[in-house]
C-alpha cells in the first residue's frame, strides 16, 4: 500500500513540476513579446505549445504569435496564427477578436476585398456594436483610396468622427482623373492644366497646334501624302501623348494627396490603427 502512495506521490510532483515549468516558460515567452523581442517570443511560445499536453495556453500562445508576425510585416503568418487562435478561443469575445486583427492585416497588406468578406461575415454572425464593422470597414477604403466611401463609413458613427474629416478633405482636394483625360480630348493641355503642370500643358497645346496646323496646311496646298503622313503620325501621336500625360499626371498628384493622408494615419492620428 506504501509503495502506491510513493509512486502516486511521484506522480504528482512530476506534473506539479511540469505544470510549473510550463508556468514559467509562458512567463518568460511573455516577457519577450511585452520587450518585443518578437522573433525569440515567437520560438518561446512555440516551445511551450510543443511540450504542453493541454489546451490550457493554445490561445495565448497561437495569439501572440501572430501578433508577433504582424509586428513584423509578416502578415500572411500571422492571419495562420490569428485563425489557430480563432479556433481555440473559449469565448465569443476572444473569437471576434481574432477575426478583427485578421481584417487588420488585410487591410494592412492591402487585400481589402477579403476585409470587406469578413466584415460583412462578422456583422451577420456576431451581436455586438456596429460601429466596430463600420470602424475597420472606413479603414479598408481609406487603404483603397477610396475616401468618399470611407467617409460614408465613419459618419455612420459619428458625422464629426475625426477620420471622416480627413476623408472628406483628401478626397475634395483630389483630382478627377476622367475630367482631365477628356478636357485634354477637347483641349490638349487642358488637363495638364488643371493638374497644375503648366510647362507641360503650354508644350502639348503648342506641339498640337503646330502639327495640326502643318497637316490642314498640306491638305489645302494639295499635297495630301504629306499631311496623312503628318496627321496620322506626328500629329496624332502628340495629340494621344496629350490625354495620356494627362491622365498620369491627375493619378500621380492623386497618390501624393493620398500619401499626406497615410502620413498623418501614421504619425498623428491616436486612435486604434490596423
Amino acid at each position: 500500500m506504501k509503495k502506491y502512495f510513493y509512486i502516486l506521490f511521484f506522480l504528482f510532483f512530476l506534473k506539479t513540476t511540469f505544470s510549473q515549468s510550463l508556468l514559467s516558460q509562458k512567463d518568460y515567452a511573455d516577457s519577450l513579446f511585452v520587450a518585443e523581442n518578437y522573433y525569440d517570443a515567437i520560438t518561446e511560445y512555440k516551445r511551450l505549445l510543443f511540450f504542453s499536453q493541454t489546451n490550457e495556453y493554445n490561445y495565448s500562445a497561437f495569439y501572440n504569435i501572430a501578433l508577433s508576425y504582424k509586428a513584423g510585416g509578416l502578415y500572411n503568418e500571422a492571419i495562420r496564427y490569428f485563425r489557430k487562435a480563432e479556433r481555440n478561443a473559449s469565448v465569443q469575445k476572444d473569437s471576434l477578436n481574432c477575426n478583427l486583427q485578421i481584417i487588420r492585416c488585410n487591410i494592412l497588406r492591402r487585400t481589402i476585398p477579403e476585409a470587406f468578406i469578413l466584415l460583412d461575415k462578422l456583422q451577420k454572425t456576431y451581436n455586438v456594436d456596429s460601429n466596430i464593422f463600420y470602424y475597420w470597414r472606413g479603414w479598408a477604403y481609406m487603404f483603397d483610396n477610396k475616401w468618399d466611401s470611407a467617409s460614408n463609413e465613419f459618419t455612420k458613427i459619428n458625422k464629426k468622427h475625426q477620420l471622416k474629416i480627413l476623408a472628406d478633405s483628401i478626397y475634395a482636394e483630389q483630382y478627377s482623373v476622367a475630367f482631365a483625360k477628356v478636357v485634354s480630348f477637347i483641349i490638349p493641355g487642358a488637363g495638364q492644366f488643371y493638374t497644375g503642370n503648366y510647362f507641360s500643358g503650354f508644350l502639348s497645346l503648342g506641339w498640337n497646334v503646330l502639327w495640326g496646323y502643318m497637316t490642314i496646311h498640306a491638305f489645302l496646298t494639295d499635297r495630301a501624302l504629306e499631311g496623312i503622313l503628318m496627321g496620322g503620325l506626328l500629329w496624332a501621336r502628340f495629340y494621344r501623348g496629350n490625354f495620356q500625360n494627362a491622365e498620369k499626371f491627375a493619378i500621380q498628384k492623386n497618390v501624393e494627396i493620398a500619401d499626406k493622408g497615410y502620413e498623418y494615419l501614421a504619425k498623428t492620428y491616436k486612435g486604434e490603427k490596423p
